[in-house]
């Protein structure tokens, strides 16, 4: 999985920006404040891919259950969070809609004037 694929597409999504507020090394996308993607840059140079996302509990155990690549998210809370390992069944199709998902709970979450901020 190219890193810059992810990259490109979160950033193509309404709002997003990108930060670094925990170190040099984990890249977060932020909607409105509010992450919903974050990978370590250092270990993705490894070899180590993988991502967490923000998921729907019922969601996230269930994917947890299908995919032996989807865990509780790292260092994040178990129960809101998933970390994939990229490859193996976990494409990018697959991947897409997990990140469409974490996008669309953290803007769901937003208040109605951090919304219209980010529409105009």
């Amino acid at each position: 999985m190219d890193i810059h694929v992810i990259y490109d597409y979160c950033l193509a999504k309404m709002g997003t920006i990108e930060a670094f507020p925990f170190d040099e090394e984990t890249l977060t996308f932020k909607v409105g404040g509010k992450m919903y993607l974050l990978l370590n840059l250092r270990k993705w140079e490894q070899g180590d891919c993988f991502v967490n996302l923000k998921c729907d509990p019922e969601r996230a155990e269930e994917l947890r259950g299908d995919y032996s690549e989807i865990t509780p998210g790292y260092h994040m809370s178990k129960k809101h969070w998933n970390s994939i390992q990229l490859g193996g069944a976990v494409q990018w199709p697959l991947l897409k809609d997990l990140i469409d998902h974490s996008y669309d709970l953290v803007y769901n979450s937003l208040t109605k004037k951090v919304k219209e901020e980010l529409e105009k």
